[in-house]
């Protein structure tokens, strides 16, 4: 019998990468040998950033293949140039290469590390931790900050601050023992100490205040559990990372400065699916503190920015950081050396039930319609230092988009020198201050409403005057005002007046005549404080304004500047909309500022309960009616009277 020929394998077929999918661990390996072949920089290149270039809208509307290009910042230790390039990976091959003058790349995790090893064996920072008592080096922690800008002899280097704290032993809580009034400047680059300042008295906090479960004596009795249970699984489905869900439909990404980015949010409404958003994100942040005795002035952490918030992310654990029906995404990330960093289940989606979404009982019949709610949950947490940041982006069955950012961890303690400092802070254990501190973010969003050509406009409630139309004095009304360009779109939340903004499509009307809209509701604007001399006033002019409104301009990403690290006055937002450009039925972009005012408490030491702020994009005449009416009644049968 005649022997068969082996049947050879199909092929397997090549995946084919949405136009946003991040960059892969194979691609970032790519980009950065392709760099490194056109533009060896020597033995000290390193990488700031090496991510997926996005396409623009018109290239993502055009039918057929989108070439993969990647963007990537590259810098050389030795000589303190940076570039940037852009990095045709399909051709292997690099397409621009450009130097950035004076700019300081974000100083990344391993650098830190290094930061700390060089002042920890520093003989005048060994001499300053033995005069307060302290000469066991493995209990200091020397953890470098930023130092913002620079002071006279400190141009053209990349620095770091090390604050000081000290552990009573390995496990223990450092921020108890701030060791005040030490601090160490570090020249990354150069891998030296340029100054130890010691001005400290020399007193050290030594109190325990500890949180970890390894030293609680004992645990509450009086809670049961609750079990989050889907027994036919979640409502979501999955496609790489494309989403779909009750209606919705998005691209999940992840960059190293924002971490979570959704992309192209969409609804459906009827038969048709509707464009909403181009891109979200969480594009700055700035930690600003109010001390202004020691190295407190510069404290200004710009935790995207300066560090790269995407980078810290945590690998989030099932049943603990994430309950439920849980889908995780990685985040593949590039190290500074060129290589790909994985983070496992970075980013978290689940649903959860928010309550009643909508009910009403007919007195008169006595009939009662209620639904339920529940939301669509992406989020992801880091670790930046002392403080964990948990955002997360909700997305409801009415439409709405909201953004819940929280903040946890522990607060950045000092020690009260001199006596006058208690003014700036609250006491959160005998001679440790939890410094007045403010938490700003930015959200930037390319807004797409039904199409590219958007507007913004202004919307108050005014009081009518007395007099013929308001005999009265009752009468209240909304004042509407379009907002034609970029200066006159710098806008502040006016509670007075219960203002709102709208984001409106002109050319895209509803059933009643109306621009089709949605409403931006500003729920957590505090005011940003830092004098016009302060790095606040400098650096984060962005802060200054809870609405900003920009042509969408790829050139134009970051508020505060494309390099935050040791920036210069007035980058971001305050330079771009100098110009004055329109800003009516155009791509827009919509940058919302809102935050957390801290005060620190007693209770918030020596681990801070979540607290929490955000904002809300909500549907404004874009349905032309409650568009959850077909969600079906729905009665919990594991629900039970006790």
């Amino acid at each position: 019998m005649a022997t068969q020929p082996a049947r050879s394998k199909p092929a397997k077929p090549v995946a084919r990468r949405h136009p946003l999918g991040p960059l892969t661990a194979e691609e970032i390996v790519r980009a950065a040998q392709i760099v490194r072949q056109a533009h060896d920089l020597g033995p000290r290149q390193r990488f700031e950033a090496i991510e997926l270039l996005e396409p623009t809208p018109a290239e993502r509307d055009k039918a057929g293949r989108i070439a993969r290009r990647a963007f990537v910042s590259t810098y050389d230790m030795a000589s303190s140039r940076l570039y940037e390039a852009v990095v045709a990976l399909d051709q292997g091959k690099v397409e621009s290469w450009v130097e950035r003058p004076g700019a300081r790349p974000r100083i990344g995790p391993d650098e830190f590390l290094d930061a700390e090893r060089i002042v920890l064996a520093d003989p005048r920072f060994i001499a300053a931790l033995k005069r307060r008592g302290i000469t066991d080096l493995s209990l200091v922690c020397a953890d470098p900050w930023s130092t913002g800008s620079g002071l006279p002899g400190e141009t053209g280097k990349r620095l770091a601050q090390t604050i000081v704290w000290v552990r009573n032993h390995k496990d223990d809580n450092q921020f108890a023992h701030p060791v005040e009034g030490l601090v160490a400047h570090v020249d990354v680059n150069a891998g030296e100490v340029l100054a130890v300042i010691d001005d400290g008295a020399g007193i050290v906090p030594r109190e325990a205040s500890n949180y970890a479960s390894v030293f609680q004596q004992g645990w509450r009795t009086d809670l049961k559990p609750i079990e989050v249970v889907q027994p036919e699984g979640p409502s979501f489905k999955v496609d790489g990372n494309a989403v779909e869900w009750a209606g919705w439909t998005f691209q999940v990404g992840f960059t190293a400065r924002e971490g979570l980015v959704l992309y192209d949010l969409a609804i459906r409404d009827g038969g048709r699916m509707r464009s909403v958003c181009r891109r979200a994100s969480v594009a700055e942040m700035i930690v600003p503190y109010g001390s202004p005795y020691g190295c407190h002035p510069r404290k200004n952490a710009f935790d995207c920015g300066e560090y790269g918030i995407g980078a810290m992310a945590n690998s989030l654990t099932l049943g603990c950081d994430c309950l439920g029906a849980i889908h995780y995404f990685d985040g593949v990330l590039a190290g500074i050396d060129g290589q790909p960093s994985i983070i496992k289940q970075a980013i978290c989606m689940h649903e959860e039930d928010t309550g009643i979404l909508w009910k009403h009982t007919d007195f008169r019949s006595g009939r009662c319609d209620v639904r339920r709610g529940r939301r669509l949950v992406v989020s992801f947490i880091a670790t930046v230092g002392n403080y964990e940041y948990m955002f997360y982006w909700h997305l409801h069955l009415d439409g709405t988009i909201a953004l819940e950012v929280k903040a946890t961890g522990i607060i950045n303690t000092a020690g009260i020198e001199p006596v006058d400092a208690r003014r700036f802070g609250t006491e959160v254990l005998p001679g440790v201050l939890g410094q007045v501190h403010q938490h700003l973010f930015c959200a930037r969003l390319e807004m797409a409403l039904d199409g590219e050509e958007n507007a913004v406009v202004e919307v108050d409630s005014v009081l009518e005057p007395e007099g013929p139309a308001n005999p009265h004095g009752n009468a209240f009304r909304s004042l509407e005002t379009l907002l034609e360009s970029e200066q006159g779109a710098r806008r502040n939340m006016d509670a007075g007046r219960n203002r709102h903004w709208k984001i409106v499509n002109r050319g895209v009307v509803n059933r009643f005549g109306q621009p089709t809209g949605y409403r931006l509701m500003p729920t957590h604007t505090i005011t940003a404080l830092g004098g016009e001399r302060s790095q606040l006033g400098t650096r984060a002019g962005f802060t200054r304004h809870h609405l900003w409104v920009t042509p969408t301009s790829s050139a134009e990403r970051w508020p505060a500047g494309d390099y935050v690290n040791q920036s210069s006055e007035g980058e971001g937002l305050p330079s771009w909309t100098k110009a004055d450009r329109a800003i009516v039925d155009r791509a827009l972009t919509v940058w919302h500022v809102f935050g957390l005012h801290h005060q620190p408490r007693p209770e918030d030491f020596p681990v801070q309960p979540a607290v929490a702020c955000g904002f809300m994009l909500m549907p404004d005449g874009f349905f032309a009616r409650n568009p959850t009416l077909d969600v079906p009644p729905a009665r919990s049968e594991k629900s039970c009277c006790v």
